[in-house]
């Protein structure tokens, strides 16, 4: 009986949710508590399940559910609470993953960490892509595994046990109090793991930030299918699609834009991506340099999950470590990266560098013929050997049409891969997959990367290659349109408010293709002390976003993501995309993100209202 309510109940949700549940990747800050992230949600769902509330308007009124789609969204919330009430479990103790592997990884991280040994007992078959040999020389994680008959009668073990079994329905059930973990893989659609009630609070948080961090969850789509799944009672049926035609198509748009011709890698997310390439880096350099210092050289205010990843990373691994790298504002990158590549030369280490341009949210270009020179230089170690060349690692989402890598590129002499988020421009903001090609210096490379973002199986879905596949045609008419919607509205903003410092790129770096359609605005400020101004500046800053989502709620939101489709989202990086940046590195400015489709004139006619309220 108690099952059939929440079928019906779960049958009407689905019928009446919101359009943004499916389609939306990144999460609206206009209903978001971040303190609260993690359980609000649930919280209020469940009263209108008690309420037998179904209707569009309450289920639209929910607040946001964690943030992005790689934390989890409202249909992940709502898949996991339905798992967790079958089972007997709180929702908090169960977690998807669009990964059939990651959830293992999740917990050989955690244990490893904490000194714990783990032991993997599975059924029918492992995941086809957990490369056991690689978690151990690469990732350092130690395991036992051993295949079993009967999921009922298992010894208990010094240590935690994680059952691993592949389920074509979402009903299963937790038998054996001697399993800790069981991680149900969904072919096509991901896997969920659930976790025994006697699993510590700081175990399911870890997991959830590998999920936020190395992978992402279930996606929305797949979410729905195993809903659906639930209420028919049936197998899971995900949707057809001729993802061998999409991944060729894709593929080919990546090339072409980069100028490149060698593999072109697509994962599920921007830092499932960076993970891959970040592991797959590791893997050569202990090949190559067995026994050697591996040094990630990142930009200290960077985006902060790819700040927080690096620093994941090398907690992991005795010989990796995180050198921070000066890039914006009075730090020169150039120069920065002078000063930490000699100092990895000394060391002779293995020096990697990940770096945005143009640099979030400060919008900076470095000279590139001096990027070129640094990068090219050759250096001495202490022992008098050469040093080891550096890997250039290139984030280049805010403008994925610069040939970077081309024969005729800037960085082609330099080993360099570049990637992108494919959230932004390459969808329009309509998935969250990413993509990364390297030059003709770095091809070899990608073959290791391509084994790390299968052994995590954070490749793209098929869905997310649909998406591509019909996106990245139009995107560099996109980005050109964009671009000049964006320049108006700075040149607007410069002459109305003269006294407003804005960042974006100079009319030269634009003709040398530089075109990005984010820009960053630091309102001018009053006040007897530095603390009396920063303080104004915040609430600024919040009245002026504020004003324009009320003035134009069609278009303005109050949002983090860039590349869309349609209107103009506004942040304030420090309190968004630099959330696990050190707190003096971070930027309490407005970020501002330019669509090609806006109304242009109106978002000039709210900003001039604002100035004249000064």
């Amino acid at each position: 009986m108690k099952d059939f309510q929440m079928l019906n109940y779960i049958k009407n949700v689905i019928n009446n949710m919101p359009s943004d549940w499916l389609n939306l990747t990144t999460h609206r800050l206009d209903i978001y508590n971040e303190k609260l992230a993690k359980t609000q949600f649930i919280t209020k769902f469940e009263n209108l399940f008690k309420a037998n509330d179904f209707s569009k308007e309450a289920l639209s009124e929910l607040p946001t559910a964690y943030d992005y789609i790689r934390l989890g969204h409202p249909l992940s919330s709502v898949l996991e609470w339905v798992i967790a009430k079958l089972v007997g479990l709180d929702a908090e103790n169960v977690i998807s993953f669009s990964s059939e592997t990651m959830p293992i990884l999740a917990v050989l991280r955690t244990n490893l960490l904490e000194n714990r040994t783990t032991r993997i007992l599975y059924t029918e078959s492992l995941p086809q892509n957990l490369n056991t040999v690689l978690l151990k020389s690469v990732y350092n994680y130690d395991f036992e595994i051993q295949q079993i008959d009967d999921a009922e009668n298992i010894e208990a073990f010094d240590g935690t046990t994680i059952l691993v079994s592949k389920h074509q329905t979402v009903k299963t059930n937790l038998k054996n109090e001697a399993i800790d973990f069981y991680v149900n893989g969904y072919e096509g659609l991901g896997s969920v793991l659930l976790m025994s009630s006697k699993s510590t609070s700081s175990f399911i948080s870890d997991i959830q930030h590998v999920r936020r961090r190395e992978t992402i969850a279930m996606t929305p789509a797949n979410c729905l299918v195993a809903l659906n799944a639930y209420i028919q009672q049936a197998r899971f049926s995900p949707q057809s699609l001729d993802t061998v035609k999409h991944k060729a198509e894709v593929k080919a748009i990546i090339n072409n834009i980069n100028a490149t011709s060698g593999g072109a890698l697509v994962a599920s997310s921007g830092l499932s991506m960076q993970y891959a390439i970040m592991m797959g880096l590791i893997d050569d350099a202990q090949q190559k340099h067995p026994g050697k210092a591996i040094k990630f050289i990142v930009p200290t205010n960077c985006y902060g999950g790819t700040n927080d990843q690096a620093r994941r990373v090398a907690a992991c691994l005795g010989n990796v470590a995180i050198v921070d790298l000066e890039v914006d504002g009075d730090n020169d990158m150039v120069t920065s990266l002078e000063t930490v590549l000699r100092s990895a030369a000394r060391e002779d280490a293995v020096p990697y560098i990940i770096a945005e341009i143009p640099t979030n949210p400060r919008v900076e270009v470095p000279n590139l013929d001096d990027l070129k020179a640094v990068l090219t230089k050759k250096r001495q170690a202490s022992n008098g050997q050469t040093a080891i060349a550096p890997v250039f690692i290139l984030d280049q989402t805010f403008c994925p049409n610069v040939q970077f890598l081309g024969n005729d590129g800037i960085l082609s002499n330099i080993k360099t891969i570049a990637y992108v988020s494919g959230s932004k421009f390459p969808s329009g903001g309509k998935c969250t997959a990413g993509y990364c090609v390297a030059n003709t210096k770095a091809e070899g490379l990608i073959e290791l990367i391509s084994a790390h973002l299968q052994l995590c199986d954070n490749e793209a879905t098929n869905l997310q290659y649909k998406i591509l596949a019909e996106q990245m045609p139009s995107m560099l008419t996109r980005i050109a349109m964009a671009y000049k919607n964006t320049r108006a509205f700075v040149n607007y903003i410069h002459s109305v408010l003269p006294d407003a410092k804005i960042n974006f790129v100079s009319e030269v770096l634009a003709a040398q293709g530089f075109t990005p359609s984010v820009f960053s605005l630091d309102l001018p400020t009053k006040g007897k002390t530095d603390e009396e101004r920063e303080a104004y500046k915040r609430a600024l800053n919040l009245r002026l976003i504020n004003m324009m989502i009320a003035e134009i709620p069609n278009e303005s939101k109050y949002c983090v993501s860039y590349g869309q489709l349609k209107g103009c989202y506004w942040t304030v990086p420090a309190t968004s995309t630099q959330g696990t940046t050190k707190e003096n590195h971070k930027d309490y400015i407005a970020r501002v993100s330019v669509s090609p489709d806006l109304d242009l004139e109106k978002h000039k006619a709210v900003f001039l209202e604002f100035v004249e309220n000064l």
